[in-house]
């Protein structure tokens, strides 16, 4: 996607669908980025949005407009993880349903100077909030093994050691600063995949989730959002890589009761808790070819919603 083209919200009807917004509801968008999913919401009924966005760039594009102006929009910088307390500040307790969409949004990639992406040359940054160590520390600072754990686990890059011995020599001779500089050592390393995806991908992936605590943020998140939804209340999460999915599907699934039935030889689920959330698909809802053809974007994505029960939220960390 160019810096010219427009976001474009994905699996938009999907989310809409599932969240099923009523007048008079409250909602939170988790990851405001240009606000399609809050736009939306807001065009379906006369209801009410929460959205969130560690961003202060999306916070304050999202201040601007009219429906936060008249007050049916409401803008909060801050992690989508600490939407309890977020919610709590503006006197509300419960809300009617949760819209996610994680990862780094295509407005983010498009800026060269907010440095997410190897195709445009930019400072090697990666942060979200603009604040904490950046990918530059990350890569200049790491030891060779911690570098090759971050690519392996969190890029699923196979050449990790390979990947971050090239590193750890190229630093050696001058620090990394630009995109361009790692994307270049990296495909010296990396051959090109057949289907043509781009050597340096899984490694710039890979940084961005922890320079971010991407899948730490989801995590807190989904268990922030069972906290707060009010029974009946909906919960829809978009997806874009395996590592994202296979999160809300372990949560989706151990929360709805649909864990396999143990073995007489393993121990039961733990203490037995009330399933909290009933599934709205039995399978992750993929885009369609013509929303794949129209945004390249999409391909990978996937959708998992859930209905909350009035069962009460399993205990901070349990069940992960």
């Amino acid at each position: 996607m160019t810096a010219a083209q427009p976001h474009i919200p994905v699996l938009l009807a999907e989310v809409v669908a599932a969240l099923a917004p009523k007048d008079g509801e409250v909602f939170i968008d988790g990851t405001f980025g240009a606000g399609g999913y809050s736009l939306a919401l807001l065009e379906r009924a006369d209801c009410r949005v929460i959205a969130i966005d560690r961003d202060p760039d999306a916070a304050a594009r999202g201040r601007s407009l009219p429906q936060a102006a008249s007050g049916r929009l409401d803008i909060v910088e801050g992690r989508y993880g600490d939407m309890e307390n977020l919610l709590a500040v503006r006197n509300v307790n419960q809300v009617d349903g949760v819209a996610l969409d994680i990862g780094v949004s295509s407005m983010q990639i498009d800026q060269a100077e907010r440095g997410f992406s190897f195709a445009k040359d930019g400072p090697l940054d990666m942060r979200m909030e603009r604040s904490g160590p950046s990918a530059a520390d990350v890569v200049n600072g790491s030891e060779e093994a911690e570098l090759a754990d971050i690519l392996f686990h969190l890029g699923e890059e196979r050449q990790a050691r390979r990947v971050a011995r090239a590193i750890v020599a190229a630093r050696a001779e001058k620090r990394f600063e630009r995109t361009g500089e790692l994307a270049e050592v990296v495909r010296r390393v990396v051959r090109k995949s057949a289907d043509g995806i781009d050597p340096a991908t899984r490694t710039f992936q890979a940084l961005r989730i922890h320079v971010n605590d991407e899948l730490g943020e989801l995590e807190r998140g989904l268990a922030a959002a069972e906290r707060v939804l009010a029974p009946g209340g909906r919960l829809a999460v978009v997806t874009f890589h395996s590592l994202e999915d296979r999160v809300v599907k372990r949560f989706l699934k151990a929360r709805s009761g649909a864990e396999a039935a143990p073995s007489r030889h393993l121990p039961a689920a733990p203490l037995g808790r009330a399933a909290t959330f009933s599934l709205l698909h039995r399978r992750a809802v993929a885009p369609g070819t013509a929303e794949t053809h129209a945004n390249p974007r999409a391909r990978s994505a996937k959708l998992r919603a859930a209905i909350r029960t009035g069962n009460p939220a399993w205990p901070q960390g349990e069940g992960r």
